[in-house]
C-alpha cells in the first residue's frame, strides 16, 4: 500500500513540473520565443527608434477589458495601448491609419495579434480614434517612436 502511494505522489509530482501551453487559439498560430524575446540586450534594427513598417491592424474585442496583458498590465479598452508580437513592451508607437490618414500614438503592453496577416492589435479607445471600427481591419503604417 505504501509503494502504491509513493507511486502515485510520485506520478503527480513529475506531470505538475511538466511545461503546459498556456493560451490556444484556432489559428495555429505558433509561439515562437525566438519572435518574443525582448529581453535580449542587443537590440536589433527593428526595435531602433524610427523604424517603419506596414500591414494591417485590427483591435481587441471587449471581451478582454479588465483581463491581464502578457506583460502583467489590466487591459483597459479606452486606453491608447496594442499587442505587438516581438516589439518590447512600453514601446511607444506611432499608428497611421492609410486610409484617411488618422495617427495616434500607442503603447505594446501585450502580445498578438494571433491572426495571420496583422501586425498590430489595438485598444477599442485607439481604433475608435483611427476611425475603424467599422472597417475592423485596416492597413497601417506604425513608426517606433521610442
Amino acid at each position: 500500500m505504501k509503494l502504491l502511494l509513493l507511486f502515485i505522489a510520485t506520478s503527480i509530482l513529475l506531470v505538475s513540473c511538466a511545461s503546459t501551453v498556456r493560451f490556444t487559439d484556432n489559428n495555429n498560430y505558433s509561439n515562437n520565443n525566438s519572435q518574443i524575446n525582448s529581453s535580449s540586450n542587443t537590440k536589433s534594427e527593428e526595435f531602433q527608434s524610427g523604424y517603419t513598417f506596414r500591414g494591417k491592424a485590427s483591435y481587441y474585442a471587449d471581451k478582454f477589458h479588465g483581463r491581464s496583458t502578457a506583460s502583467g498590465e489590466v487591459f483597459d479598452q479606452n486606453k491608447l495601448t496594442a499587442a505587438h508580437r516581438s516589439l518590447p513592451f512600453g514601446t511607444k508607437l506611432k499608428v497611421k491609419n492609410l486610409k484617411n490618414n488618422r495617427s495616434i500614438v500607442v503603447i505594446i503592453n501585450d502580445r498578438g495579434p494571433f491572426v495571420e496577416g496583422r501586425i498590430i492589435d489595438l485598444s477599442y479607445e485607439a481604433a475608435r480614434q483611427l476611425d475603424m471600427l467599422q472597417d475592423g481591419v485596416t492597413d497601417v503604417e506604425c513608426t517606433i517612436l521610442e
